[in-house]
């Protein structure tokens, strides 16, 4: 079994206030490609953390693969079992689609400090053997310390997906 934790930039931290916005299907086109090379490479569980986003996009281009044929697992694990819980009407779809995966849980009932992050990032890593990230350092977000978590561990392969990948697939689009 191979698992790969999925998670990026979210939408608003890309400029992306639209799911028709064309940046989205740029980007769904590269998760597309990525994703068919991870199954074809034994990739069987696609691990998620429940942000919009990246991790939507990637979510609903794996349940296209799978209507198309392709075998592949979700999981979901919050960090909190409150997650989402203030989205707007719009987002509450999106979350459930993650709700909605072969696997859902959450890793702590409410937050209560702020070690609980760096302990669910651990978990993680610690369940995964690689990593499906967009991000690009020159772009910071929160999602650095995870990212860096990422590329310290030993034996952790991370695949990322950085604008210069965008902007080659935008060329071809």
């Amino acid at each position: 079994m191979t698992s790969l934790l999925v998670t990026g930039y979210r939408s608003f931290e890309i400029g992306v206030f639209n799911e028709k916005d064309m940046k989205v299907k740029v980007i769904k086109s590269a998760i597309r490609q990525d994703l068919i090379r991870f199954l074809e490479n034994g990739v069987d569980w696609l691990i998620f953390t429940g942000s919009l986003g990246f991790e939507v996009w990637v979510l609903e281009v794996a349940n296209e693969l799978r209507v198309e044929g392709y075998e592949v697992q979700t999981a979901s694990i919050f960090p909190f079992q409150n997650h989402g819980e203030n989205w707007n009407e719009v987002n509450q779809i999106k979350l459930t689609l993650f709700k909605n995966c072969d696997f859902f849980k959450a890793a702590y009932p409410c937050y209560e400090n702020p070690g609980q992050f760096r302990d669910y990032n651990q978990f993680l890593l610690n369940n995964t053997e690689s990593a499906y990230v967009f991000y690009d350092e020159e772009h910071e977000t929160n999602l650095k310390y995870l990212y860096q978590m990422m590329i310290n561990k030993d034996n952790y392969e991370v695949k990322v997906l950085r604008f210069d990948d965008l902007n080659e697939v935008a060329e071809n689009f």
